[in-house]
């Protein structure tokens, strides 16, 4: 298993000037955006633009924080303006997004590509015992949540594996300000 840290994970600004996105997870490690199989990421839009159109790829986004986006395409429009709700599309349409609301969009993005990876992106707010998983991803959103080792993951903190099977074991610590919850997903191959 390797941690993350969000807050340590350097922004790398778009190309088009919109946003900036921080890399959780890629796999294979070192993979380009032409020849990843998973990725997973946290991104900031910034601005009303074009989505990147990633053909063979299925995409699930998360709003973390922020008014959220409309995002329109051919035969696609969602708004995506509840935290913590899952919503999956196919990469392989040209997206618009437009910001809803004041301010930046903050979104957990994962991408799979079509025919190598499946999962589904979830939330939990409850102690979480999933898998076995040949690889997999989990972000804390709020509240503090401990692994079998002991470890804290805080808000922003998370955990990703791809490798050997392994069972993810996670649970809220009582006591927080705010409900738990927790972004997962468990990767099965094809």
């Amino acid at each position: 298993m390797q941690r993350f840290d969000l807050a340590a994970i350097a922004p790398a600004p778009w190309k088009n000037g919109g946003g900036a996105t921080r890399e959780l997870a890629c796999w294979p490690p070192g993979a380009g955006m032409d020849n990843f199989e998973w990725r997973a990421s946290v991104a900031r839009i910034e601005q009303s633009g074009p989505f990147s159109a990633f053909p063979g790829v299925d995409r699930q986004i998360l709003l973390l924080q922020g008014g959220g986006v409309l995002l329109r395409g051919q035969g696609l429009e969602h708004r995506l303006d509840r935290p913590h709700q899952p919503f999956d599309f196919p990469g392989d349409v040209p997206l618009q997004c437009q910001l809803l609301g004041d301010g930046p969009s903050i979104d957990f993005n994962l991408m799979l590509r079509r025919g190598a990876w499946r999962g589904a992106l979830a939330v939990t707010g409850q102690s979480l015992q999933a898998g076995p998983y040949p690889a997999g991803l989990c972000l804390a959103l709020q509240g503090a949540w401990r692994t079998p080792a002991g470890e804290v993951l805080d808000p922003g903190q998370g955990l990703w594996w791809c490798g050997p099977e392994n069972v993810l074991q996670l649970s809220p610590l009582p006591g927080g300000q705010e409900p738990a919850a927790l972004a997962w997903v468990g990767l099965q191959r094809g």
